[in-house]
């Protein structure tokens, strides 16, 4: 079966909620499910016995307390007992489809990547996991009030145990541009990325950036953001889950050549970019003197 690993946030009003919900999400999926938490924040150990599952805090963080994937990819494979491991955001609710999905996958390519989208829905409660049909329901909760996210955002990756052993820099979890780069080293390794999207509703569970100091705003553009960008180097770096080499469709999985598209369009905009760049800098002077240079940048 699947050894999922994610590294939760504090546990603390309705992060906490979301987190649990998603833990006992998982937990249900199959009696061989093995989960592990990583990670120092409040309410991990706490929680991971409440669950009865395991929880690791010494792993290795940076400067600002975040956990490294490097170190939570390395030691989570260390301790998996299954072949098959996920790394997945602690805020993300599974059902019966996912473990379907990556059986599907692991049967058709042994060594392979799974990855999706997510369908972002507003949940405040702890979900009934005893009710008759919670999945079912959940599912259609998603397709009908939800909204699935752009291919950028990826928030699970199933692959096996030992593929990504100590072969991932010191991106800090939770901000841009790893998740960018383990669809890219799968890719420049020839393993086979599925997209799963289409058979999996993977729901993201709504919430705030209060978890972090400098809010929204400091995930995404602060010094962690920064430094992560650097690690992630190239643009042909930054794929998306349209950059898979497969998709799955209703249990069939399709060759895909979107990625190649991709890399065209990506390389064309960055050479129209110098290329735009690299006039104004010739005209500068022309534009000064005739008035133009101000309006001109701006556009």
């Amino acid at each position: 079966m699947i050894t999922f690993f994610a590294t939760p946030k504090p546990f603390r009003g309705h992060i906490g909620v979301i987190q649990r919900n998603a833990i006992r999400s998982w937990q249900v999926l199959h009696p061989d499910v093995e989960i592990l938490l990583l990670g120092p924040e409040e309410g991990t150990a706490e929680t991971a016995h409440e669950f009865g599952v395991r929880h690791e805090a010494q792993v290795p963080c940076n400067e600002f307390g975040t956990v490294l994937l490097s170190g939570l990819f390395d030691r989570a494979q260390e301790l998996a007992r299954n072949s098959t491991v996920c790394f997945i955001n602690c805020d993300i609710v599974l059902t019966d489809d996912f473990p379907r999905a990556v059986q599907r996958v692991a049967e058709w390519r042994r060594n392979s990547l799974t990855v999706g989208r997510r369908w972002d829905l507003n949940i405040t409660e702890p979900l009934n996991f005893a009710a008759e049909n919670w999945d079912g329901d959940l599912r259609a909760m998603a397709l009908r009030q939800g909204f699935q996210r752009p291919p950028q955002w990826i928030d699970y990756f199933a692959f096996p145990r030992g593929f990504f052993l100590r072969k991932v820099p010191d991106f800090a979890v939770g901000r841009p541009g790893y998740d960018n780069w383990l669809i890219w080293r799968a890719r420049s390794l020839g393993i086979p990325v599925v997209d799963a999207s289409h058979d999996v509703v993977a729901v993201h569970q709504n919430h705030d950036y209060s978890h972090h100091a400098g809010g929204e705003k400091g995930v995404w553009e602060g010094e962690e953001a920064r430094w992560n960008a650097a690690l992630l180097g190239h643009w042909r770096h930054f794929c998306t889950v349209e950059d898979a080499t497969h998709r799955l469709h209703s249990g069939r999985i399709e060759r895909s050549y979107r990625h190649w598209r991709l890399l065209a369009e990506r390389a064309a905009k960055k050479y129209t970019s110098a290329m735009w760049f690299a006039a104004l800098r010739a005209t500068r002077s022309i534009r000064h003197r005739l008035g133009l240079r101000r309006d001109a940048a701006q556009g």
